[in-house]
């Protein structure tokens, strides 16, 4: 993953709130429904999430910019420092180069440094050299550095050579995933393809809302201690009918003028299927019935269903309509708005 800094657009200085204040602006701008002919869209949304929570934890951050993690959050491995005093030193005196005496460079009382890692994860020791012993010790240290690595942790005749999934766990991926409204209320299973081009089948369960993360254990890039996890945001894409207000569902009922006038059952959808709803006579627009139990799945239970009459004129101007309406003006006129 690149830089997280570089994929959010914000310097390495940037408060909290800046950080978060360009989260939500890219997220707007990145987001796969705002982008639905782009087949690159889920991948850099997913990486926008990933550098996101990279910098809005204040450890990770702090561990990323002292160059102890990567920007996805693997440890990097940091070598071996091999002079005691931390390198060498003006003057050649303890710590310096080669030959620099007591405690420098590589002679025989030189401090080493290893790093190993086992089953508790990176170890590290410090040894001092034998006196009779020239570089043998550090031969030792790399015996025991290197002892049983094989394959990508090391290659003959050309030294050691890691690649960051060698140590640790693995790194979490991160991906994004859009359900439709009915979907995320019944719940779906749907196919996905990571970043990393492999394929998971993800089970959405019933009542996911938007922004909420479903993981994957150990679906993740793979380690040496294990794999990473797999995190999926979902969002939930707008509906053409469907409006959500936390558990419950809104939707605009069109009915004709003389269904308002003389009363009607209706069709009315819902997330499930159809019901007919009994619409009384006149009633006007903006009333609303509320139908128990047909809204969206939460844990306190399914919400409602809010349907709000809308009348809805003929789509062509009529004559005979249009003359009914003048007689009824003119022999019984009321106001609607009175009381405004």
């Amino acid at each position: 993953m690149r830089d997280p800094y570089e994929v959010l657009s914000v310097d390495r200085k940037a408060s909290a709130g800046d950080i978060k204040s360009a989260y939500r602006r890219l997220a707007k701008k990145l987001h796969p429904d705002a982008n639905k002919n782009d087949p690159k869209a889920a991948t850099r949304f997913a990486e926008l999430n990933a550098a996101h929570e990279h910098l809005a934890d204040e450890d990770k951050r702090k561990a990323f910019d002292r160059g102890e993690i990567d920007a996805e959050g693997k440890p990097r491995f940091r070598g071996f420092e091999c002079f005691g005093g931390g390198g060498p030193r003006p003057g050649g005196g303890p710590g310096s180069g080669p030959g620099g005496g007591p405690g420098g460079g590589f002679g025989p009382d030189a401090n080493f440094e290893s790093f190993n890692f086992g089953p508790e994860g990176f170890t590290r020791t410090t040894r001092r050299g034998g006196r009779g012993g020239g570089f043998g010790g550090f031969e030792d240290i790399l015996k025991e550095a290197f002892g049983g690595m094989s394959g990508r942790g090391a290659r003959a005749g050309a030294g050691s050579t890691f690649e960051s999934e060698d140590f640790g766990m693995g790194a979490d991926v991160h991906a994004a995933l859009t359900v439709t409204l009915p979907e995320a209320a019944r719940g779906v299973t749907e196919r996905l393809r990571l970043p990393t081009g492999k394929d998971v089948d993800v089970k959405i369960p019933a009542g996911i809302t938007s922004g909420q993360q479903i993981r994957l254990k150990g679906q993740g890039m793979a380690g040496q201690a294990g794999a990473g996890d797999v995190l999926i945001t979902v969002s939930v894409a707008p509906h053409a009918v469907f409006t959500l207000e936390g558990a419950d569902v809104r939707l605009d009922l069109p009915v004709t003028l003389y269904e308002a006038a003389l009363g009607a059952k209706v069709r009315v959808p819902t997330l499930d299927k159809p019901v007919e709803v009994a619409i009384p006579p006149w009633t006007s627009s903006g009333r609303t019935f509320r139908l128990k139990g047909k809204g969206f799945p939460a844990k306190s239970g399914r919400g409602d269903l809010l349907a709000t009459v809308r009348i809805v004129l003929p789509e062509r101007s009529d004559a005979e309509l249009e003359a009914l309406m003048k007689k009824w003006q003119a022999d019984k006129p009321y106001d609607p708005r009175k009381d405004m």
